[in-house]
């Protein structure tokens, strides 16, 4: 299940990547971006939260911007530092380039973005916390129990369906 927009909130990545458009065609993008490697690498211990298994990916418009992204939700029951440390060292490894450094907003412990083409196609990648303030919970997707219990996360790639240049600023 992918929660587009409206159903997370919390993320600056979503602003920066919304670009004029449709996902018209886009099918192959959206498939490159799910089957990104760094989706599926968790740090050790690190489990899928229930009934958000596996990555997700789309193509979705709203009111004329349109965006791709795949996403993985995980919660780890280790430190946000560890999950941090975990996916600097992955994403350097995998040639993704570090958005800049940031503060976190507050209650969010992990935000982090890197970018990197991929197959031609600028694209970011960010790791987040998932906190009951930015999962956005909503009848249809209540929050899962599970990230009350450690560093529950998300991994989300996106890219622009026009291939449009994309960044980690807001």
């Amino acid at each position: 299940m992918v929660l587009t927009s409206g159903g997370l909130t919390g993320c600056s990545s979503l602003s920066a990547v919304m670009g004029l458009g449709s996902c018209e065609g886009s099918e192959e993008r959206v498939e490159q971006l799910r089957s990104l490697a760094l989706l599926d690498a968790p740090p050790e211990g690190a489990t899928e939260v229930r009934g958000y298994e596996g990555v997700e990916a789309e193509c979705w418009e709203d009111s004329g911007d349109a965006a791709i992204s795949a996403d993985h939700m995980y919660v780890h029951p280790g430190t946000p530092a560890e999950v941090i440390r975990h996916y600097r060292t992955a994403a350097a490894r995998d040639g993704w380039l570090p958005g800049p450094s940031r503060p976190a907003p507050p209650r969010v412990p992990i935000d982090l973005c890197f970018t990197r083409n991929v197959n031609g196609t600028p694209t970011i990648l960010t790791v987040w916390s998932l906190t009951p303030g930015t999962f956005g919970a909503s009848e249809g997707h209540p929050f899962p129990p599970e990230l009350t219990t450690g560093s529950g996360f998300l991994v989300e790639a996106m890219a622009d369906p026009a291939g449009e240049p994309i960044d980690c600023e807001d």
